[in-house]
């Protein structure tokens, strides 16, 4: 193998540690407390429910007895959350910035949307 080839195998390698690295460090800008209020898009589902979530190192969750929050915030700050309670159960996608966020969500029979500020 040339010296050539060698030096391109290395750089590369340095780079996907680089990237490795670098995206909990990009996700953690979102660490913190986060109030997200849901919406209905189906008038026989509920709505209007307001949940707090924590997000630390990219990971999102929560527990507060009612109800477990799951899921991950990307670096470019897409997000994707599960939450549950008993047997229900909901998936919701988005992005956030740095003070907000929004997206949709999915459950069983209900579908709709959220918004999201940092507490």
């Amino acid at each position: 193998m040339g010296h050539f080839s060698k030096a391109i195998i290395a750089s590369r390698m340095v780079l996907l540690v680089a990237m490795s690295i670098a995206t909990p460090a990009a996700a953690a800008t979102f660490d913190g407390a986060w109030n997200v209020q849901i919406a209905s898009s189906n008038g026989a589902c509920p709505g209007g429910a307001s949940v707090s979530i924590g997000i630390s190192n990219g990971r999102v969750g929560s527990s507060n007895g009612s109800f477990t929050a799951s899921g991950h915030v990307a670096e470019a700050g897409t997000i994707s959350v599960t939450l549950s309670s008993g047997i229900k159960r909901a998936v919701g996608y988005g992005r956030l910035t740095a003070t907000s966020g929004s997206g949709t969500w999915r459950g069983a029979m209900c579908s709709g949307t959220w918004t999201a500020q940092r507490i």
